[in-house]
């Protein structure tokens, strides 16, 4: 025989979640989109803390090679040489 006190329980839980199922809906959403920005906030802000840090990079000098090719670079208030463009092709961007 049933217990007619365990099947009005439930019956009660079953009415109140049919019920009220659009609003649970949005807390539970709410509260997980809300969880998932602090966890997301804490993660950056504990990846930006750099105290303690030793870099295991031992990088002390440049190569001769990287030192000319830095040399040879111009600023951008130098007049630059004339480009020269292959035969047949038309400048877009001149007047």
């Amino acid at each position: 025989m049933k217990n007619t006190n365990e099947i009005s329980i439930f019956a009660t839980i079953a009415q109140a979640f049919g019920r009220y199922h659009l609003t649970l809906f949005i807390v539970v959403l709410v509260g997980g989109l809300s969880t998932a920005v602090l966890m997301l906030n804490e993660i950056l802000t504990q990846s930006s803390d750099t105290n303690g840090y030793t870099s295991s990079l031992n990088i002390s000098s440049f190569d001769q090679a990287t030192i000319d090719r830095l040399k040879q670079l111009k600023s951008s208030n130098e007049a630059s040489t004339d480009l020269t463009l292959p035969a047949g092709r038309v400048n877009p961007f001149a007047e």
